[in-house]
């Protein structure tokens, strides 16, 4: 959503709030898609201080589907919006926790609220999602999840020197 900023810089002291949503049913980023679990509003206040500056100050949760590094099941990860800022629109910048950011969500004297969130959500995102801490994964042979049972697979590790020879066996075994 595009939220044009023209009103609030009208005069200083000028404050409107919004209640805004990812757009779409997915997350997109390099990593891939992921499946938005719950959508709730983000309250975004949006406050002209002075000589076309704005703060920008939000509070929200968003949760997606993220598979579990072991298993792939899908887990429920939330993210805690937090969005505190300041956008300076005659200069073109924009300021987020005292740094500033190249990958600006303001262009002109409009605010592209989606950039705005997926920014928001990128800077929280896990380095490695577990679905529990003790997860089993899924078996290397079959792929079966371990953590619903055990799987047939052979699971004797052999000696790797041996493994050539093993090969041999499995090739002329009689039927």
């Amino acid at each position: 959503m595009l939220i044009d900023l023209s009103g609030i810089l009208a005069r200083e002291g000028e404050q409107k709030t919004f209640s805004i949503y990812p757009e779409g049913d997915n997350f997109s980023c390099q990593l891939g898609s992921y499946a938005y679990a719950e959508k709730n509003p983000v309250e975004l206040t949006i406050t002209h201080t002075e000589n076309q500056v704005v703060t920008l100050e939000g509070q929200g949760e968003i949760s997606i589907w993220i598979p579990c590094g072991r298993c792939l099941e899908p887990v429920k990860v939330p993210f805690t919006i937090s969005i505190d800022a300041e956008a300076d629109i005659k200069s073109g910048t924009f300021r987020e926790g005292g740094e500033t950011d190249d990958d600006s969500c303001i262009s002109g004297r409009q605010l592209d609220t989606e950039q705005l969130l997926h920014n928001e959500i990128l800077i929280q995102w896990p380095i490695r999602v577990l679905c529990k801490e003790d997860c089993k994964g899924i078996c290397s042979c079959c792929g079966k999840n371990l953590n619903k049972g055990t799987c047939d697979c052979d699971t004797a590790e052999l000696d790797p020197r041996m493994a050539v020879i093993s090969d041999i066996f499995k090739n002329f075994k009689e039927v």
